[in-house]
């Protein structure tokens, strides 16, 4: 059985930020909020690959592209925040939570679903906008050429 292009690039974004933060947690550079904002490459590089398929593939209509562009972010963000959820259960719950928030824009002390429901909203927005800049790239690259 062969997966939907848009959940195998969903889980290769969710690999990509997993490692990622794993590295940044190996290297003990985890307390520095400004790496974190490249975890949008990730997003950038799944959303990317599955339009490049489909228009490999003759898929040219801007609403079905559209629809997998953002599934494909879309998922890939929610699967992160699931992943992040049960790291941070993992890694010991609300204790482990209090050292990554004191480098985020939180106050007071956070809970693990006020967090990651927060990242939720802020990971939805960032592939929207993600998702739709690549439709207009690949739109605008299939008109010139």
């Amino acid at each position: 059985m062969k997966l939907p292009k848009e959940l195998y690039n969903g889980v290769i974004i969710l690999i990509g930020i997993s490692l990622y933060f794993m590295l940044m947690e190996i290297l003990g550079l985890a307390n520095l909020y400004y790496l974190r904002l490249f975890n949008v490459l990730f997003v950038f590089y799944g959303t990317n690959r599955t339009l490049r398929m489909n228009y490999k593939r003759g898929k040219n209509l801007f609403a079905s592209n559209a629809f997998s562009a953002l599934a494909t972010s879309l998922l890939g963000v929610f699967l992160s925040v699931l992943a992040l959820i049960a790291y941070s259960y993992f890694q010991g719950g609300d204790a482990y939570l209090e050292s990554l928030s004191k480098t985020f824009l939180f106050g007071g002390d956070p809970s693990i679903m006020t967090y990651s429901i927060s990242l939720l909203f802020e990971g939805i927005v960032s592939a929207v906008i993600i998702s739709f800049m690549l439709l207009l790239y690949w739109d605008n690259h299939l008109k010139n050429d």
